[in-house]
């Protein structure tokens, strides 16, 4: 629901009724993962998307359906083999949605922490006794959450802690707990949404490469930082799209800054000066990549310059360089291209090759354990 939640907030500030449909399970080659929303308001409007076009009719209804008489219900949809035509994922996979009516309750508070751009997670219960399909909490960093799931009353303390702990990791996902929140009894299934602050992408070296790959980083999702030692070109001017553009010494800025476990690092000066100090301090922080730009002579070059100032065969390792995949690219569209497509393929997983003749999945970050746990049909 992260996906559409801006104008969500704005249903719930003009005071519209509206329902929301998420997907809560996919199997096979599912077009969206969990979490992934199609909401409708009381005059007909929707927006999102929970599948891609595939089921976006029969969802519409079910929607329309929440809205006229108050239900919550879970619905599976998949490939028909009897009628490639009938509603389904043509695709082969298969997809559980949550629809459900927006009435008060966390839900328009969790939305607002959303845009606002605060971290917080939702937990809504998917799967379980009928008259808690929906029920949701609103849970915070500091584990103070709010709304009420029902039943037992351990279930509410369990199930923000599960709910916590996938916000501290940046996860959605599903998580199974006990309906008297143990790990005993009856399960129920969780969805746990979590909203986190865009993750970082420092781009090191004002030149047009970095414009480019600005814009890349941007519809990526991304934070995007252009820092540079000159400060006649690391101007916002040259940078427009970029979200802070920093005059500094690359390694000193990079050793004062935050980073984390989902921050990836650009270096595109190509020059010895910069890039040794720098990627020195890279190399050896928690980060999810690190590339760096230029020739391969220049790459072997730059290690063992890298290696003169003590940096180890298994930090070399992690360096990306020449940065990117082979696209062929030459303009500096296309090399930020391929850069995009290589932090991509990383954070998912990915091989970087050519679908056509392939026999790997797809999708490689399909949720853990079986689909059926999801399964029950208001």
């Amino acid at each position: 629901m992260l996906d559409i939640a801006e104008e969500l907030h704005r249903w719930v500030e003009q005071g519209r009724a509206f329902a929301v449909a998420t997907v809560v399970a996919v199997g096979g080659s599912a077009p969206r993962q969990p979490g992934a929303a199609l909401a409708v308001d009381s005059e007909g409007t929707a927006i999102g998307s929970v599948s891609g076009g595939c089921v976006e009719g029969a969802v519409y209804d079910l929607c329309v359906q929440a809205l006229e008489d108050g239900r919550t219900v879970v619905e599976r949809f998949g490939y028909s083999d009897e009628d490639a035509f009938a509603v389904g994922l043509t695709c082969g996979g298969i997809i559980d949605i949550l629809v459900t009516p927006v009435r008060g309750g966390v839900l328009p508070a969790a939305l607002a922490a959303f845009v606002g751009g605060e971290a917080a997670a939702l937990a809504r219960i998917v799967s379980g006794p009928g008259d808690l399909l929906g029920e949701a909490l609103l849970v915070r960093p500091d584990g103070s959450y709010e709304g009420k799931l029902g039943g037992h009353p351990e279930l509410d303390r369990t199930a923000a802690g599960e709910a916590r702990a996938m916000l501290d990791a940046g996860r959605t996902g599903t998580v199974e707990i006990g309906e008297d929140g143990s790990r005993c009894g009856q399960p129920l299934t969780l969805l746990v949404e979590s909203s986190v602050p865009a993750p970082r992408m420092i781009v090191f070296g004002a030149i047009d490469f970095a414009a480019a790959l600005v814009r890349v980083g941007k519809f990526l999702g991304y934070r995007v930082t252009v820092c540079d030692a000159r400060p006649v070109f690391a101007t916002p001017a040259r940078f427009p799209e970029a979200d802070e553009v920093v005059v500094e010494w690359p390694h000193r800025y990079l050793e004062s800054t935050d980073v984390d476990g989902r921050t990836v690092l650009c270096v595109l000066t190509h020059d010895a000066k910069f890039d040794v100090p720098l990627l020195r301090v890279a190399l050896r922080l928690p980060v999810a990549y690190v590339g760096a730009m230029g020739s391969r002579r220049t790459h072997l070059d730059r290690n063992e310059r890298l290696r003169e100032v003590g940096v180890t065969e298994l930090e070399l390792a992690r360096l990306r360089s020449p940065i990117g995949l082979d696209l062929g690219a030459r303009t500096p569209e296309e090399t930020a291209l391929s850069i995009g497509a290589e932090i991509v393929a990383g954070r998912r997983g990915g091989t970087g090759a050519s679908l056509t003749g392939a026999h790997t999945p797809i999708h490689h970050d399909r949720p853990r354990g079986p689909l059926g746990r999801i399964g029950s049909v208001a």
